[in-house]
C-alpha cells in the first residue's frame, strides 16, 4: 500500500514522506480528515503529515484528530521549511499584487507579505498554490511555496528564503493504524490528558512527570467536546522501551482525569 499526505505532489509534506520512504509510492489527500479516513480505511499503509512548526506553532487540525482516531504515531521526522516565490518568468517582485499559499506558510512569511504589500490568499496546499498560479498565468499572482515546485509548473523562483524565521522547520508525524505500542528503541512519547478540576491540578501533573524521569518538549491546550474543558497534549523524551515507558505512565499520576496515549516512538534529531 501507498504513504498517505496532505497536499499535492511538490508539497512539503510529499517531500517529507519521500525522504522517510523513498522506496514507496506516495499519494496526497486534500484535506486532513480525508487523509485520516484513508488511513483507518486501510487505503493507505501510514500517513506523513505536519504536527507543528517551529515558527508558528502546532497544526491544530492534525492535533485534534489524534486522539481517539484509531490511529498511532511510531515516527517523527524534521524537514527545513526554505519558501520561495515562484511567479511568471522575469516578473518583477514589484508587479505582484497577490500571493497564494497554505495558511500556515503564508503564516510563516507575515512580515515578507506585509512589507511587499501582497494580499494573501489561502488554498489548501502550498504545491496547489503552485498549480493554481501556473494555470492563471497572471504575472501579478504570484505562490509561497517550496522552490523545487517551480519548474514542473513552468514558473520561476523569484525570491528564495522568505520567511519571518531563519530557523523554519515542520515536525512531521508518520502515523499507523491501531492501538499505540512501545518498541524497544522508543524513548519518546505523545500523550493527551485531562486534570482533575481543582487547583494546582496540571502543575502536579507536570511535576510528577519530571520526577519520574520525563522530559516535556512540547505542552498545549486544546478544547474537548465539552464546552470550557481542556485536553493538554504533551510530547516528552524516557528511558527507551516498555520498561522507561512504565516508569513515567505506570501508575498514571493522579491527578489525570483522562488518559491517552497517542503513541512511542524513536525521538529524532531537532535541527538547530
Amino acid at each position: 500500500m501507498p504513504i498517505g499526505y496532505q497536499g499535492e505532489v511538490y508539497s512539503y509534506s510529499h517531500t517529507a514522506a519521500g525522504e522517510l520512504f523513498p522506496e514507496r509510492d506516495r499519494v496526497g489527500f486534500s484535506t486532513f480528515p480525508g487523509a485520516f479516513d484513508a488511513l483507518v480505511a486501510g487505503k493507505v499503509a501510514k500517513l506523513v503529515l505536519p504536527v507543528e512548526n517551529s515558527t508558528t506553532g502546532s497544526i491544530l487540525p492534525v492535533l485534534d484528530s489524534l486522539v481517539g482516531g484509531g490511529t498511532r504515531v511510531v515516527a517523527e521526522h524534521y524537514l527545513p521549511v526554505r519558501h520561495a516565490v515562484l511567479g511568471v518568468p522575469g516578473t518583477p517582485l514589484d508587479r505582484i499584487k497577490e500571493i497564494r499559499s497554505h495558511p500556515q506558510a503564508l503564516s510563516q512569511a507575515v512580515k515578507w507579505i506585509v512589507h511587499h504589500g501582497w494580499e494573501p490568499m489561502p488554498v489548501h496546499d502550498t504545491a496547489g498554490a503552485v498549480r493554481l498560479v501556473s494555470e492563471t498565468g497572471d504575472p501579478s499572482i504570484a505562490a509561497l511555496a517550496p522552490p523545487w515546485a517551480a519548474e514542473a509548473h513552468g514558473l520561476e523562483v523569484l525570491a528564495s528564503d522568505v520567511m519571518d524565521r531563519s530557523h523554519n522547520t515542520t515536525r512531521f508525524v508518520v502515523l499507523e493504524k491501531g492501538d499505540p505500542t512501545v518498541a524497544e528503541e522508543a524513548n519518546k512519547s505523545s500523550i493527551a490528558f485531562e486534570t482533575q478540576h481543582r487547583p494546582g491540578a496540571l502543575a502536579l501533573v507536570v511535576t510528577e512527570l519530571g520526577l519520574r524521569g520525563a522530559n516535556m518538549t512540547r505542552i498545549e491546550s486544546r478544547p474537548t467536546d465539552e464546552a470550557w474543558t481542556y485536553r493538554f497534549f504533551v510530547d516528552l523524551t524516557h528511558p527507551p522501551g516498555r520498561e522507561g515507558f512504565d516508569s513515567v505512565f505506570d501508575p498514571i499520576p493522579a491527578t489525570m482525569a483522562e488518559f491517552h496515549h497517542l503513541g512511542s516512538y524513536h525521538a529524532a534529531p531537532r535541527p538547530e
